[in-house]
């Protein structure tokens, strides 16, 4: 009898989703539920699709709109990413966002593979938008159009996790473009394990370092990735979906890439996005919320914060490390 399956990969989100359970016999129960989660977030929080409720959202700008449960959990979760950090990670960069060519998909973007005219456009800060909770309602200004990005992908990563967890009965990590998330108890003693480097969709030879997480979520950030070319003279050729918001163009870092490990994936993204913006004054601020964090700067020199594993950089030997840190004000 041949070996059941505990994993596997499959497009979603414009990226690719990885999944993994405890119990081998449970991975088709597991995966409908994934898929049932990136489909509700595709169609509640896509920039990219004309009939997803965001689309609507933003071409009603400057009318109150009644919003979905989802699509408000998703906008709420961006404004907390943005209070918590002093709006290094704000959803209102959609304008910058388009003005620097990512106008579609990325997997658009990256098979056309031209020189996109670029400009820069002003980010008007997350302060605009205003929530009412209560009333299910979101309003904010003409000329702010909201992007949600990193924060809902890894939104869904949590939501994914839980759903899968419940529907499966088992253990599960699921992960998103590189995010992962985790539900129930993890398989035996040393937990999930998972390949940390630049680009997610890279193979287990590239660069980078094995760790195991038992619980909670872990997401990278990276300049090296969704990265398209630009005729931009003034820049070295290339532009990336990591905004600073202070400028209005892509976040010029110390770190290529950061990866942070904390009680859900959502806190991790949120950190790890947070980090590439606030550059050298990251190692500290994660380090005060005790976020276990490891920083790749553009030079390869790899910086550790908060015990995350110090051994198993570059190469292929497992180490251990749980999600313990919190995110908060």
């Amino acid at each position: 009898m041949s070996q059941l399956q505990s994993s596997v990969s499959f497009p979603a989100l414009g990226s690719i989703a990885y999944l993994a359970v405890s119990d081998p016999s449970r991975l088709a129960q597991a995966r409908a539920a994934v898929e049932e989660t990136v489909v509700d977030f595709d169609i509640a929080c896509s920039r990219f699709r004309d009939d997803s409720e965001l689309s609507a959202l933003n071409a009603a700008a400057g009318s109150e709109v009644l919003v979905s449960p989802l699509l408000m959990e998703a906008v709420s979760a961006a404004m907390r990413a943005a209070r918590l950090t002093d709006g290094d990670v704000d959803p209102t960069v959609g304008e910058a966002l388009i003005a620097l060519g990512y106008d579609r998909d990325f997997a658009e973007l990256e098979s056309d593979g031209a020189p996109r005219a670029v400009s820069i456009a002003s980010v008007p800060g997350w302060r605009t938008v205003r929530l009412d909770a209560e009333l299910s309602t979101v309003r904010f200004p003409r000329g702010v159009r909201l992007d949600l990005g990193a924060t809902a992908k890894a939104l869904a990563a949590d939501h994914a996790a839980a759903r899968a967890g419940t529907f499966a009965g088992c253990g599960v990590l699921v992960g998103l473009g590189g995010d992962f998330a985790t539900s129930g108890a993890a398989p035996g003693a040393g937990g999930w394990r998972v390949r940390v480097t630049d680009d997610h969709r890279a193979g287990v030879d590239a660069p980078g370092q094995w760790i195991s997480i038992t619980s909670g979520g872990l997401a990278t950030s990276s300049t090296s990735v969704r990265r398209w070319r630009t005729d931009a003279a003034s820049s070295d050729g290339f532009a990336h979906h990591l905004i600073d918001p202070a400028t209005g163009a892509s976040v010029k870092s110390v770190w290529r890439t950061v990866s942070v490990c904390a009680a859900s994936c959502l806190d991790a993204n949120i950190a790890s996005t947070a980090a590439i913006v606030r550059g050298a004054r990251a190692v500290d601020w994660l380090g005060s919320l005790g976020l276990p964090s490891r920083l790749v700067a553009v030079d390869g020199t790899v910086t550790h914060v908060a015990d995350w594993p110090e051994t198993g950089d570059d190469l292929p030997t497992a180490t251990e490390s749980s999600a313990a840190g919190v995110l908060s004000a």
